[in-house]
């Protein structure tokens, strides 16, 4: 296929995917051209024959988008040939197809008001279409599952991020410093046409939500974790912070799409996510580990009659309330804030919630809404170092270091390790075991959890010490 033949064919393949009507061929053909360096002199109109379809047009975009690509670098046109340089171009290619901000908002407010499931659905398949989550490449990444006293374990090695070339590093030590957009998750980054130290958004777009009275932007990850992994992030630039109204917000939005969860990391570094400078949570339609593991110990509050509340058996600390959907979320979300206070400040033992001014104690929450009740899983932290644990005492410890030594975050907590691609080459060369790297996995949870398994008596006293009556 030509370069001019795969500009048709992206455009047939626009259409087909409702990222474009009809009566936007001409303009789009014009503009892709000029992108592309395609001067009138080379220009064929017999192949304007439209709507003729183009054979063989592929499912996703990625394919016509290399073809695009290739005539550009061979044209000379892209000095260095490189994984960014490419991802560049091809995101302002279909950055050119997709529809503006305003139009996918309209369209996913009409679909929310006949479906909120529909809305999702739509927009999802909107953001693989114009290939903004990077479907061909996730294909790459691999996933098993294991299983554990905990239950079923899910496992993936990330093969689809693309690692940075040297050129690109040594080319962005070169970029003037900026400081738009401020953060990879700050709003200004849709449509933003990125540079070699920043990835392009140009086909980025985000849906505003209203949560807990405060402006919301959700969108999906280029790169999936697990099926249809949202991002929802603030309107505003500011640093992450668990409070009582984290609580209500993922609250607010699990009573909006009832399909997906809602959680949070943690607010301190070693416990908490890649990036604590700016609010944001993450979510998507999966059932985790954790949600299916049970509650083996139930406790009461006076209190908080309508409030179900349990101890989880997982390998990290969790306590799970569930109150019923009809109930006064005011309640689940007090009920919440007390506890975080109570963690907070609550030392015994080797937890330790303060070195002087320095906290330690936090919590990862999680919302979603299940078998008719709201449900809120609270996973305590603690990000304290020692000598012996110089990275975290309740972080993976170094004996599995050679498999797992990042943070462990939002998506570990509940179960799915997301694992360094260098263990892929080790898993081939049979050096590791999909099995053994499982078992290591459940390992690294138990590292994490402040209250051990056989320590349940000390999890117990942090209940009963915030009033809690156990349950036979």
């Amino acid at each position: 296929m030509t370069a001019l033949e795969a500009v048709e064919a992206l455009l047939q393949f626009g259409v087909r995917h409702k990222l474009m009507k009809n009566s936007d061929v001409t303009q789009l053909r014009n503009q892709l051209f000029d992108l592309l360096r395609i001067p009138p002199e080379e220009i064929d109109e017999t192949l304007f024959n439209w709507p003729n379809p183009v054979e063989d047009i592929p499912e996703t975009a990625a394919a016509i988008l290399t073809i695009l690509s290739d005539d550009y670098v061979s044209k000379g046109h892209m000095p260095e040939d490189t994984v960014n340089a490419r991802d560049l171009l091809e995101a302002a290619i279909m950055g050119r197809l997709m529809p503006r901000q305003s139009e996918i908002i309209n369209r996913f407010n009409t679909m929310y008001m006949t479906s909120p499931e529909a809305a999702t659905e739509d927009f999802y398949a909107l953001c693989r279409t114009s290939n903004y989550i990077q479907v061909d490449r996730i294909k790459k990444d691999m996933y098993w599952t294991g299983e554990s006293e905990y239950g079923t374990l899910e496992l993936t090695i990330n093969l689809s991020k693309p690692e940075k070339d040297p050129r690109d590093i040594e080319a962005a030590k070169l970029q003037p410093s900026a400081t738009y957009p401020k953060c990879l998750l700050c709003l200004e980054n849709v449509g933003f046409a990125g540079t070699r130290a920043w990835p392009s958004r140009q086909n980025l777009r985000a849906i505003p939500v209203t949560l807990d009275n405060g402006q919301w932007y959700f969108q999906y990850s280029p790169y999936l974790y697990y099926n249809e992994h949202c991002i929802i992030f603030s309107g505003h630039h500011y640093p992450m912070e668990i409070t009582a109204a984290t609580f209500r917000q993922l609250l607010d939005f699990v009573r909006c799409f009832p399909h997906y969860f809602l959680g949070s990391n943690a607010d301190l570094p070693i416990v908490g996510g890649s990036i604590l400078s700016h609010e944001h949570f993450q979510g998507g339609r999966h059932v985790f580990p954790m949600e299916k593991a049970e509650v083996y110990q139930y406790y009461r509050r006076k209190s908080c009659p309508n409030i179900n509340i349990g101890l989880v058996k997982w390998p990290l600390s969790v306590i799970r309330l569930a109150m019923p959907l009809t109930g006064n979320t005011n309640e689940l979300i007090d009920l919440a804030a007390s506890i975080l206070a109570n963690w907070r400040g609550y030392s015994e033992g080797n937890i330790l919630s303060h070195s002087e001014d320095v906290p330690h104690n936090t919590i990862t929450p999680i919302a979603r809404v299940r078998a008719g009740n709201f449900e809120l899983d609270l996973v305590l932290r603690n990000n304290r170092c020692s000598d012996e644990h110089p990275l975290g005492i309740f972080h993976p410890h170094a004996q599995w270091h050679h498999v797992k030594k990042e943070n462990i975050g939002l998506i570990e907590v509940m179960g799915l390790a997301v694992l360094p691609g260098r263990l892929k080459g080790q898993i081939e060369e049979g050096r590791l075991s999909k099995d053994g790297i499982s078992r290591i996995f459940a390992e690294v949870l138990k590292d994490c959890g402040v209250f051990k398994e056989d320590e349940k008596s000390r999890f117990d006293t942090f209940m009963i010490s915030m009033g809690m009556q156990r349950q036979p």
